[in-house]
Formats: C-alpha cells, structure tokens, sequence
C-alpha cells in the first residue's frame, strides 16, 4: 500500500533520505559505510550491491539484451539504451542557464559549463598547462611522450588525436563547413571561423603593456610581446632555427620532410603552405589583384608588382 500513498516510514540517520522499506534501506546504507560484499569472481572487482554486479558481469559475458527498436543497436544496460534513444528523438533535457545551449548528456553540460566559469581542473604535470576537460589534457599528453596513433590515408601525416585527423582530412577534401554568417566566408575549422569574426564585430579585448597595440585574440598578443623581448621559443630539432609560434614552427618542418598537404584541384600541384596554394590558384583563374600606381598594369602576386615597379624606379634587385 506504501506504493500507492507515498508513505515512506523508513529514515537513513545519516542523511535523512526516506524509503518505504527496510530493505532499500539497508542497500542504501553501504553508501555511508562503504560496504562492498558482492565480488566478481572474474577480475575481484567489488560492489555495493548485486545490481551492480549483475551489470559488471556483462562487461565479461558480453551480453547486450537492452535493444534499440530503431536501429537494432544492443547495449549491456536500460541506462545506455536511454540515453542513446536520445539520438533518435533528438531529445536534449540538459540546459544551460547561461546561454540556453541543450545537450543530451549532463556531463556534456558540465563540461559546457566551463566556458562560461572559465574552470580549468585538468593541469598537466609535466608543463602546467591547464585544461576545462580530461579529454583534452589526454591529447594534449600526447605533445609529450610523440604518440599520433591517427593516420592519414591520403598523404600518410600522423596526428595525436582523432579529431585533429578530422580537420586535417579537410584539406584534402576541400570541406569547408564553416560559414560566416556577415560575409559567407567558410572556413575548415570552428576555431577559425571564431576568430574571423572578430573582424566584424572589432572586438580588440588585448592590449600590449609595451606599446598599447590592441588585438583580437590572445594568442595574437603573445605572439607580439615576443616582437619585444625577442624570444623565439619554438625550435626546430633538425636545423636549429627558432620560431615565434608553433605554426610557423610547424610550417618550416615541411621544408626538411618535403611534406606538400595542400593541393590543386585543377593541375594537381602540390605546396607546403595554404598561401603558396591561393597564389597559385590566381594562374587559374587569372585574377589581377595587385596594379601598379605608375602604369597601371596589373599582377596576380604582390612579389611580382614589386619587382615590376623596380622598373619605374629604377632600383636593382639583389641577386644571390
């Protein structure tokens, strides 16, 4: 009858929690004691109670008898199949009370929450760099110890994370999924569409203490600050020569391994560098950006126009 009227006579003395009988109870109470006697007879790990271990087991057996009725999916618990129906129903019941974003899971709103906090619990040990989740701290290790278990399969470039591949994958596909919603310039990847649209917006939140030159992103005023103090942190192991930044870093290595990741679509040509690419693409579509001031003549590359003006004024160039 409890079931029906709600009555729940029995109280845990710990936390105050009710239930309606005494053996929910009792189950509850190993939380405060800590109390584990089911064992699993496979790998002696222990629980609470033997619905846990029920579960546990078929970690073991390999038993899935919770089935998804739209896509034949098998999961080991009610739990995961729950969840994963949010896929079908598009169901997103966790949302944030910042910027109203939903997601189907509350640890994704968790982890969510951290843009907004600006949390960052995940520090590396080896050089302090701090992270809002376990999942890029886990990527970011891989800096450290070399491992890029993510293989290329058109160019063979190795990458330390999946989703890195992903983006890499781009260049190769030309997908730009990316779209400026002011201008309609897509881009291959969120975080530089982000950052585009600082040029619409002329949000310049940093400033240089040296010299009080402005910027849009951090990483643009770190980059700066090293215009003053000269430091050149990023070294290239092969030659010795030092770098600003890492992508300039990572850009130079493609001169010692002869890696050309960008192509062209119309004669098959391949650049080390995007730059080298979208100069080149200007043969093909004969586009003229660049004119001469005294003549008027036009060029594709502004190296070109600066040769040619060398014409006018008679200046000679340096020949090695």
């Amino acid at each position: 009858m409890r079931m029906h009227t709600g009555e729940k006579p029995f109280k845990c003395e710990v936390c105050d929690l009710k239930f309606r009988d005494s053996y929910n109870l009792k189950r509850h109470m190993v939380i405060h004691t800590g109390e584990k006697p089911f064992k699993c007879e496979v790998c002696d790990q222990k629980f609470s109670v033997s619905g846990s271990l029920k579960k546990h087991m078929r970690i073991h057996t390999g038993e899935k008898p919770f089935k998804c009725e739209v896509c034949d999916h098998k999961f080991s618990c009610s739990s995961s199949l729950k969840t994963h129906m949010m896929i079908h129903t598009g169901e997103k019941p966790f949302k944030c009370e910042v910027c109203d974003q939903k997601f189907r899971w509350n640890e994704s709103l968790k982890k969510h929450m951290t843009i907004h906090t600006g949390e960052k619990p995940f520090k590396c040990e080896v050089c302090d760099e701090k992270f809002s989740v376990s999942e890029r701290l886990k990527s970011h290790m891989k800096i450290h110890t070399g491992e890029k278990p993510f293989n290329c399969g058109v160019c063979g470039h190795k990458f330390s994370s999946s989703f890195s591949l992903k983006n890499h994958m781009r260049i190769h596909t030309g997908e730009k999924p990316f779209k400026c919603e002011v201008c309609s310039q897509v881009f291959r990847e969120r975080v530089t569409l982000r950052k585009h649209m600082k040029i619409h917006t002329e949000e310049k939140a940093f400033k240089c203490k040296i010299c009080g030159h402005m910027f849009s992103r951090s990483d643009s005023l770190n980059s700066h600050n090293m215009t003053h103090t000269g430091e050149k942190p990023f070294k290239c192991e092969v030659c010795g020569q030092k770098f600003r930044s890492s992508f300039s870093q990572k850009t130079h290595m493609r001169i010692h391994t002869g890696e050309k990741p960008f192509k062209c679509e119309i004669c098959n040509q391949m650049f080390s560098q995007y730059g080298s690419l979208k100069r080149h693409m200007k043969i093909h579509t004969e586009e003229k950006a660049f004119k001469c001031n005294i003549c008027g003549k036009m060029f594709c590359r502004s190296d070109s126009l600066k040769c040619h003006t060398m014409t006018h004024t008679g200046e000679k160039t340096i020949s090695v």
